[in-house]
């Protein structure tokens, strides 16, 4: 009798666990964990934080360096139908500014996977970056201006820009100059903490 008690709440354990709504980030190096471990990493943070507030869900990171728009809109509905998320947080468009990529092609690309993360009912927030100035004001203010524009057209949530909170300090960055350290990853958190929670149910 107890064994089939224990196995009946180990089952009910197991369906409670598999339940637990998800969270998708879906960004490029910056929530990837580059050159710090994926541990550390501000997602990886937010599933502890997660946690620590006794809130059900997942944290499905599907970040990859490198990643452009184009390249997260071709595998988007991959990960949609992998992680079936109920939050998706869209943190890309950071290389193709990098590469002076059009921004109308960057602002239909993440239309688009707005578009399907909505299409699933999946609640999205849309973080945004910033350029350098020297890739130029005209092309720097066309870039920028991708992330609200969207955001307002889908009216979805947006973070402006997720390094606001690192500033110019370099003790935050690795010798790169672009990737934020370990140290940082806690304030990226901070930072997308209040724009993300809304979203959660």
């Amino acid at each position: 009798m107890w064994k089939r008690l224990l196995l009946l709440v180990l089952s009910v354990m197991s369906l409670s666990a598999a339940a637990a709504p998800a969270i998708l980030i879906y960004g490029d190096s910056l929530s990837a964990g580059y050159g710090i471990g994926v541990e550390q990493s501000w997602p990886a943070l937010l599933a502890k934080r997660l946690e620590d507030n006794r809130l059900r869900y997942t944290v499905s990171n599907a970040s990859i360096s490198g990643e452009t728009t184009a390249g997260g809109r071709s595998r988007f509905d991959e990960a949609l139908n992998r992680v079936q998320p109920e939050v998706v947080v869209i943190a890309l468009g950071a290389n193709d500014g990098l590469r002076g990529l059009p921004a109308i092609q960057m602002r239909m690309n993440l239309t688009a996977m707005v578009k399907a993360a909505k299409a699933r009912k999946a609640r999205v927030l849309l973080v945004g970056m910033k350029l350098p100035p020297n890739y130029g004001p005209v092309y720097a203010r066309q870039f920028e201006e991708s992330f609200p524009t969207v955001s307002r057209a889908e009216n979805v949530p947006l973070l402006p820009f997720l390094l606001e909170p690192l500033g110019t300090d370099i003790d935050y960055f690795q010798a790169d100059g672009l990737h934020p350290t370990a140290a940082a990853q806690p304030r990226l958190l901070d930072h997308v903490w209040p724009a993300l929670k809304p979203l959660l149910r």
